[in-house]
């Protein structure tokens, strides 16, 4: 009906262009596959979703020793440890001719450094973590999440995010629409199809239009090597800004946290809390921290969806 190239045309008319769209998109799958009952279950997880967001901040004030504010910022978000959100934030605000070679560089170190996650987050715990911290056993109990609280989450989520940032709306307004339709409980051929097809075919077309930003003359550069330097640093940061961030915590509750738990704030999700659960592990085989991993992670993917869309509104 739209004709040759007319989705892309709709969607560039309503000021969306199919470069961010496919972001968007992904997100709906992202959503689908995420379960928020651990993060329901213990709200106070929150805390460590948006304490390990500080990588970002950090690596744009040290990247704008290098770079234009525009760009330092789009650096800073690799730090969400969010491809899409990555992307994004990229597209909208290297708009410069001469600016766009950097764009690629963002994205795929973006999607490398996730990769790596296991890698760096590990060294990064160690680093800020001695053995005995990492034995602190948190016991876990189950707790039933009725099916109201379920759907009602996402839909506060959203209506919260647009009234703190105006720009996160469509972010997390995706991410939770993926959210919604899963724990509904009538829509499961519609979420099988998000986080399995639509995920995996959005994922595909995500890589060829970053090779599209891709040009081996502007690729191969220093500019490239800086980019890859910044989001290690961001990484880094945003691990041990977590655990920095739990272990100040303690300082004051009867309970101890593993501090490990504090590095599950970010939103490669599931990697992170997958390294904790095993770190956890390693230190003591009777350390069982998955399920309390799990919930920080998950509001990590929260948290980087809104500090994206902040840095969006801060700088648009």
């Amino acid at each position: 009906v739209l004709g040759d190239n007319g989705i892309i045309q709709w969607l560039y008319t309503r000021g969306i262009e199919a470069s961010e769209a496919m972001p968007l998109l992904l997100f709906i799958g992202i959503g689908a596959m995420i379960d928020f009952g651990p993060l329901l279950s213990n709200p106070k997880l929150l805390l460590f979703g948006a304490a390990a967001q500080v990588g970002i901040f950090l690596t744009i004030l040290v990247a704008t020793l290098f770079f234009p504010i525009n760009i330092a910022a789009s650096i800073g978000v690799i730090g969400a440890a969010d491809g899409p959100t990555s992307i994004l934030v990229a597209e909208r605000l290297i708009i410069l001719e001469n600016e766009k070679a950097i764009k690629g560089a963002i994205m795929v170190v973006a999607y490398s450094y996730m990769a790596l996650v296991p890698l760096i987050q590990t060294a990064a715990i160690k680093l800020v973590t001695t053995k005995k911290e990492r034995m602190i056993h948190m016991p876990y109990e189950s707790k039933s999440v009725s099916k109201r609280t379920r759907i009602l989450f996402p839909i506060i989520v959203t209506v919260v995010a647009g009234l703190i940032s105006a720009q996160s709306v469509a972010l997390v307004g995706f991410l939770m629409f993926g959210n919604l339709i899963r724990e509904c409980g009538v829509l499961n051929n519609l979420t099988d199809t998000a986080n399995k097809t639509l995920a995996n075919l959005v994922t595909l077309l995500l890589g060829i239009t970053i090779a599209f930003n891709l040009k081996a003359e502007e690729f191969i550069s220093v500019n490239t090597l800086i980019v890859m330097g910044l989001g290690l640093l961001a990484f880094v940061f945003d691990t041990v800004g977590g655990v920095l961030f739990a272990k100040f915590l303690n300082l004051f509750l009867k309970n101890k946290i593993n501090p490990m738990i504090g590095a599950a704030g970010i939103s490669a999700f599931p990697m992170s809390a997958r390294v904790v659960q095993k770190m956890g592990q390693q230190a003591d085989n009777q350390n069982h921290l998955l399920m309390h991993a799990v919930g920080a992670n998950v509001s990590g993917q929260i948290a980087s969806v809104i500090a994206g869309g902040f840095i969006l509104s801060f700088f648009l």
